[in-house]
């Protein structure tokens, strides 16, 4: 099962990267038409909006299983264990609402407009819409698969912080590797002194 969520968020990765190139290749292709030949590409701006919508939508997906969205944490850290599984539960429970009303509310758009085309591409308007549902379906698992984590006590304490400060951990592990580095430095140093090489 582990093997078969990798996959489809490896899948959303290399869509994103598709999604994104195909948009450089819309806009760019369209200015270069439109200033050094007076043409252009009739759909690009309304194909690359759409592309952006899901290249969007898709990257929320992939950052929330990677706790990659921003945050401020600096309360939650301070609170004892009690605390921070309670504001776990309670962020993941108004996420869940949040998302299931953006289920209805896709699915019931992607209804009204299946029929309704767009006018440069002529595609149907619910494939603009659908990527709520996409987006839905794929979060409400990450979601509950948290809380289930938490309420069953199989969640460490540094999972109920749900930010990953990437940064701060880089900055960490840069000053950890450079200590390292003098202390072993230093070591050397400090050996060939006493050996009588210098």
């Amino acid at each position: 099962m582990s093997r078969l969520v990798d996959a489809y968020f490896a899948l959303l990765k290399a869509l994103i990267a598709l999604l994104l190139a195909a948009m450089v290749v819309l806009v760019f292709g369209n200015v270069v038409l439109r200033y050094g030949f007076n043409s252009g590409i009739t759909l690009s701006e309304e194909v690359s909006r759409w592309m952006f919508v899901w290249l969007t939508f898709l990257g929320a997906i992939v950052a929330l299983r990677e706790h990659g969205h921003l945050g401020v944490d600096s309360l939650v850290r301070r609170l004892p264990l009690w605390g921070k599984k309670l504001c776990f539960v309670v962020s993941y429970a108004l996420m869940l609402y949040a998302i299931i009303l953006l289920l209805v509310g896709s699915w019931q758009q992607s209804l009204i407009n299946w029929d309704v085309v767009a006018p440069a591409s002529g595609l149907s308007v619910a494939l603009f819409y659908g990527v709520g549902l996409v987006f839905a379906i794929s979060t409400i698992p990450i979601l509950l698969g948290g809380l289930y984590r938490v309420l069953s006590g199989r969640a460490s304490e540094a999972e109920l912080v749900a930010i990953r400060e990437s940064e701060e951990e880089d900055v960490d592990e840069i000053q950890r590797r450079h200590l390292a580095e003098r202390e072993g430095f230093d070591g050397v140093a400090l050996g060939r002194r006493a050996g009588g090489v210098s």
